[in-house]
C-alpha cells in the first residue's frame, strides 16, 4: 500500500505503458461494487460467513495519519454494519488476523488487539521499535504470528499462543519492502512493495520455505508496486495486487505463470490493496477510490 500520495500519477503513467505494450488482454470478468460507508479501505478479511473490512475514515488519504478515525466494517450478504466504530485506537488500519476471538489490525507503527467477544474494553496495543512506521500485514503459522514492516524491509515475529497478551515482536526476517504475507503448509510468500513508489528490481515475491530457517528465495521476479496477496481457494494458486500497474493478477504456484486478472469496471482500479479470497469469491480493496471489488474465482 503506497507511502506517498505524489506516486499516484507515476503509477498511473507506469500502468499506461506497460500495459500499451501488451498483446490480448484477458476476458473481463463481472464484478459488484461495495462501497456503502467505507472511507480509505486498505484491508479485507474472512469472518462470520462475511468479510471485514479495515477503513483510515481519515480527511484525507494519509497511511500515516494519527487522527484515531480507524474503524472496521462487517460486510456479508450486500449488508454491512460496523464491527469496531472509530474509538481512537485506530488510524490506518491495514492487514488484520483472528485468533480465538482476538482480531489483531495493522496501525500505523503497532499493532491494536480486540477482544470482539468484549468490544468495550480497552484493545491490547503491541508497539513496535522506533523507526518501523508503515506496519503493513499478518500471517500466522501455528502460535507464530507474523508481521510486515514496509518502510524498514522487516518481518517480525511474535508468540500469540495466548492471544490475550501477545509476545514481544523480535525481528525474524528483512527483505526490501515486505508488505502482503501469506503462509500455507509452513512456506510462507511476501508481496513487496517500494516505500518511495518506484519499483525496482528488487521488489517481487519471495517465498521463504523454512520458517524455522528463514531465507528469502525469489519466486516471481516480475517488479511491481504488490500489496495484497492470498491463496486461490483450490491452493494452487496465488492472487496479487499491484500498483504498477494496477490490477489484480493470478499467480500458478507450479510453473509461476503470472497471468492478469480481467475485470469490467467502468473506474478503473487505482489503488487494489490487502484482499481475501473467501468461499470462491474474491474481494479486493481499492484503497483511494473507497470501495471493494468483488468477483468470483
Amino acid at each position: 500500500m503506497t507511502m506517498k500520495k505524489t506516486t499516484l500519477t507515476s503509477l498511473s503513467l507506469m500502468a499506461v505503458l506497460l500495459f500499451s505494450g501488451c498483446g490480448s488482454q484477458p476476458e473481463r470478468r463481472s464484478v459488484s461494487i461495495f462501497d456503502e460507508g467505507l472511507r480509505y479501505c486498505e484491508s479485507t478479511y474472512p469472518y462470520d460467513g462475511g468479510i471485514l473490512i479495515a477503513n483510515f475514515g481519515s480527511t484525507q488519504l494519509d497511511p500515516l495519519n494519527s487522527e484515531g478515525r480507524g474503524y472496521v466494517v462487517f460486510y456479508r450478504d450486500g449488508a454491512s454494519e460496523v464491527l469496531i466504530p472509530a474509538d481512537g485506537n485506530l488510524s490506518g488500519p491495514r492487514g488484520m488476523y483472528l485468533r480465538d476471538g482476538h482480531l489483531f489490525i495493522c496501525d500505523v507503527n503497532k499493532i491494536v488487539a480486540y477482544d470482539l467477544e468484549n468490544l468495550e474494553a480497552v484493545p491490547q496495543t503491541i508497539a513496535l521499535p522506533e523507526g518501523e512506521a508503515f506496519v503493513n500485514d499478518l500471517a500466522a503459522d501455528g502460535n507464530n504470528l507474523y508481521v510486515s514492516v514496509t518502510n524498514t524491509g522487516h518481518i517480525f515475529r511474535l508468540d500469540i499462543s495466548d492471544p490475550a497478551q501477545a509476545g514481544t515482536p523480535e525481528l525474524w526476517l528483512e527483505i526490501p519492502g515486505p508488505n502482503g504475507l501469506v503462509i500455507r503448509d509452513g512456506v510462507m510468500y511476501a508481496a513487496c512493495y517500494s516505500p518511495d513508489g518506484e519499483a525496482r528490481s528488487e521488489h517481487i515475491i519471495y517465498r521463504i520455505p523454512d520458517l524455522q530457517n528463514p531465507v528469502a528465495e525469489p519466486f516471481v521476479t516480475l517488479p511491481g508496486q504488490y500489496d495484497g496477496i492470498a491463496f486461490s481457494s483450490d491452493g494452487q494458486s496465488l492472487y496479487v495486487t499491484n500498483w504498477a500497474p494496477a490490477g489484480v493478477s493470478r499467480i500458478d504456484l507450479q510453473s509461476r505463470t503470472v497471468e492478469p486478472v480481467g475485470l469490467s469496471l467502468e473506474q478503473p482500479l487505482v489503488g487494489p490493496a490487502d484482499m481475501t479470497v473467501s468461499e470462491g469469491t474474491v474481494y479486493v480493496p481499492d484503497l483511494p477510490n473507497s470501495r471493494v471489488v468483488i468477483f468470483a474465482e
